[in-house]
Order: structure tokens, then sequence, then C-alpha cells
């Protein structure tokens, strides 16, 4: 289908634009892949082009720099304390001395020098003359290896950035110094840090937290994806030491059946229902939530402040109680059996948990019951933002009761809580609470070759519960766990750029001001 004009567009039935818009989303995709992998090439490119002209920068300071800029290659703040500006130079020598101290008595050059080994002396039986008996000793640790390892390299990558600064910082003090202006002194940068430059002292904060606690982190397990490191054979102490595989991992996922298991079978199955799942969770709380609202605000509708306080309730007990109490309500010998049982309606206790079908629909289903009171609160408060004008012009025109809500209610919803979806989407395919303590992502997969996978996989489980089951299982095979979280980082950020990219509140966001 080709729309060589605007016009053409506008002619097309309703039917017709759908498919359309359909047809263009699903054709944008492999362009906006390739956007995506350019745009990294552009960034590699110009990090590489960045680092060469520091270099150049660099050499050219020496070069031309004085001897106190000179002195200030080997020993950061030299520059700066000799010209007066000694609250810069002691931040700068300080900060070098720490990291000396560190890569020497701390251990730094030791987990740098280890890190490509990952070790070289395992764990020993040595005997112990006091208990009279042979005792395991440990010696190389592989875990503090390779988590002080990329410690290392980060400690690595800050000093060369505050070295940079420095020489940076030598450069420019020559300048301004040539030109006859007088240099900032020390109480000049501290009023700057809490004047001029508040915003980055505020930040400095934050940016560390993040560094320390999510990024360092996420490339630790990356680099755990890379290795056979698991509880039972390889801890990297106790019994034995870990050590790089490469891409073996990788193949074990997507290779197909090894030795009677078949991980790629079991992944897509995974990531199939979490996809299933994520899309009801997330449009069925969605609307439902939307008409609940509707609902409540309709005029005429009474004791409007105790539905609200009545649907709040559920957001006010915590998950962990209200989930594990539904969950045993539904169990064999659960309340609700019991009542059926009473009231005549079955003979025998339903199996609400250990059948397949009938457990994914119990999920999503309860999943409502604790989403429709977000939703709701989130909807009123929009609902009550739409201009009364639309719908009192909209009922001149004689529209109905359907028209103005698809016309007016719907698309200024979907404008706004665009983004909302986006987020709510992910989240619930990263939705933890509801399907551990409802199902603990059972019953278990009736397939051999799915079954025997690590973390014995469930037919409600979604990747993040078979990612946890796969660290606390018998082997806790940490190594699979890490690319399982790998794969869904990609999927998760695949989705939501793709998405991102097409949103009306992002695409139009000028529509609705």
């Amino acid at each position: 289908m080709k729309i060589q004009s605007e016009m053409e567009y506008l002619k097309l039935s309703k039917w017709h634009k759908f498919l359309y818009r359909l047809l263009s989303f699903f054709k944008a995709i492999p362009k906006k892949i390739g956007g995506g992998f350019a745009a990294i090439g552009r960034f590699f490119k110009n990090l590489v082009l960045g680092i060469g002209r520091g270099c150049r920068d660099i050499v050219a300071t020496f070069v031309k720099g004085d001897w106190k800029t000179k002195l200030s290659y080997v020993f950061m703040g030299f520059g700066n304390i000799a010209r007066g500006q000694v609250l810069r130079g002691v931040m700068f020598l300080l900060f070098e001395l720490v990291f000396l101290y560190y890569m020497i008595f701390g251990g730094g050059v030791y987990y740098l020098r280890m890190l490509a080994s990952l070790g070289l002396q395992g764990p020993s039986k040595e005997y112990n003359e006091i208990l009279d008996q042979y005792t395991v000793v440990p010696h190389d640790n592989s875990f503090r290896i390779l988590l002080y390892g990329v410690l290392t390299i980060f400690f690595v990558i800050a000093f060369l950035y505050t070295w940079r600064a420095n020489i940076r910082q030598n450069k420019i003090a020559e300048e301004i110094l040539r030109s006859g202006k007088p240099l900032k002194s020390g109480r000049d940068d501290l009023r700057s840090m809490v004047d001029d430059n508040f915003h980055k002292t505020l930040l400095a904060l934050p940016l560390t937290g993040i560094l320390v606690f999510t990024v360092m982190p996420i490339f630790f397990m990356i680099l755990v994806a890379f290795t056979n490191y698991n509880a039972a054979k390889n801890d990297g102490f106790n019994n034995a030491l870990f050590t790089w595989v490469g891409f073996e991992n990788f193949k074990t996922i997507f290779a197909g059946e090894v030795n009677g298991v078949n991980y790629s079978a079991a992944f897509g199955e995974i990531l199939l229902w979490t996809l299933v799942w994520a899309f009801f969770a997330t449009f069925t709380n969605y609307f439902l939530g939307v008409f609940v609202a509707m609902m409540i605000n309709k005029k005429g509708i009474k004791l409007k402040k105790l539905w609200r306080t009545v649907l709040i309730l559920t957001i006010a007990i915590p998950q962990f109680i209200s989930l594990l109490y539904v969950s045993r309500m539904f169990a064999l010998n659960g309340l609700v059996n019991g009542a059926l049982k009473s009231l005549g309606i079955i003979s025998q206790s339903i199996d609400f948990w250990g059948t397949p079908t009938l457990a994914r629909i119990m999920v999503i289903v309860i999943n409502i019951w604790i989403g429709i009171p977000y939703l709701m609160l989130i909807a009123t408060g929009i609902l009550m933002n739409i201009p009364a004008d639309l719908y009192e012009s909209s009922k001149i025109d004689g529209a109905s009761g359907w028209k103005q809500f698809s016309k007016i209610t719907l698309p200024y919803m979907l404008f706004i809580t665009g983004p909302y979806l986006l987020t709510s989407f992910t989240s619930n395919m990263n939705n933890f609470n509801v399907i551990y303590l409802l199902s603990g992502g059972g019953p278990t997969n009736t397939n051999p070759a799915i079954s025997g996978a690590a973390g014995a996989v469930g037919y409600t489980d979604l990747l993040i519960t078979w990612l946890f089951k796969i660290t606390t299982s018998g082997e806790s095979k940490y190594y699979l766990a890490s690319v399982v979280g790998i794969l869904v980082f990609i999927v998760v950020a695949v989705i939501s750029l793709i998405v991102y990219s097409v949103l009306p509140s992002v695409k139009n966001e000028e529509d609705f001001q």
C-alpha cells in the first residue's frame, strides 16, 4: 500500500488507515534498528576522534607550557599550587596520592594483573596440625578479582580523566595570566560551587551513586556472562576458581538442544509468555482503570470519595501480604474451592495453580485487581483536565456517549499517558512480585527438554522469575543468569526505543498544548 500524498491518506477508510499505519510501523523497525547501530557507530567514532584530539593537545601543552605545567604532568595540582590556586591543587594532589596508594598498597595492580586469568591458584587441601585433619585452604578469589578488577578499571578511567583535567587547568591558567587577568582564588572556587556551578555540586553525589550502584553492577553482570561462575562447581573461592569461557554461555542459550536440554526453546517460550503477560497486564489495567474513573466521575454518582477510598485501600495493603493471601485462597484446599463445594457448584477442587492455561488466566485477572486503583487515580486527574466545552459542543452536534469517548476522551488519554503505557509495559515484563507470590512461576513445564533447564521452568514464569530461579537453584548458575539478564535488557531496550520513537506524545508534542 503506497500513499503518495496526505490527501490520499485522508480519503482512506478507517480500516485502511489503521492498516497503513500498522504496515508503516513494521517497515520502520529495520530503519530504526539501523539508525540505532549507526548512532552507536558515530558515538565510538567521535570517541576515538576526541581521544586523538586530546592526545595532541596534551603533547602541545607540554611542549609550550612552562616548568610549572610540565611538573604537573607528574605531580598533579603542582601548577595550580604554584600559581596560587591552592584549593584546586590540593584536591588534584590528594586524588593522585589516593590513586597511587590504592594501586600499590591496596591491590589495584594485583587485581588488574589477575583479571585476565581470574586467579592462578585455587583452593587446596592442606593438613591442619591443630585439627589433625586435612582442611580446604583457599588462595586466589576469582569473584573478588573480577569485582575489584572492574572497580580498578573504573578508578583508572577516573584518574586519567582527572589527570587530563589537571593538564587542561594548567593550560587555561597560563592563557589567563598571559592576558593579564587574575586567576580565581580558592574562595572564588567555593563561591562558584554554591552559585554559578551549584547544579554541578548538586548532581555530583547522584551521578556518583548512579556510577557506583548502577553502571558498575551492570558492567560486572555483563562480564560474569563470559565466565563459568556458579555456586556448585566454580564459586571462585571455596571449591574451584572460575574462568573466562568466551561466548559459550550464549551458545548454550541459542544452540538448541544440548545434553537433552533445549535452552533456546525455554527462552523462546518464556519470552513469548512474558510479552503476552505484559500486553494483557498493561492494557486490561489501563482500559478498566479509565472505565472505573469515568464511572466514578460521572454526574449523579453519589459517595464518590467512598468509592475512591475503597479502591485505594488495595494500594495501602502491601502486595507481599495481599498476593500471598489471594494465592492461598485459590489453593486446592483454599477458601474459594471450599465455598464452591459447599454451594454444590463443584464436586472436586479446581487446581487453579496446577493447570497451565488456568494459572496464566488467574495471574492476569488478579493483576487487574491490583492495577486498577493506580490507573483510576491517574485517569481521574486527566479526565478532570479535559475541557468541558469539548463535550458540550459534541452534544450539540448529536454525538453519542461512545462517540464522545472514542473521539475526545480516549485520544486525549492516550496522548497524555503514552509514555506511561510504555513504562508500564516494560515494568510488567519485569513484574516479579505478582508472578512469584501468586504462582511461583508454576506449574512446571511438562516438556522434558524445557523442564530440565536450570531453574525448573514453569508455565507462568517470566524472564525475571526464571532468572531468579536460576540464581537460587541448587547449582546457582550465575553465568547463565547473566546471559538471561543481558537478553532481557536487549529485548526491553529494543521495544522501548521503537515504541517511544513512534509515540504521538513525542512526535506531536504540540498537538494538545
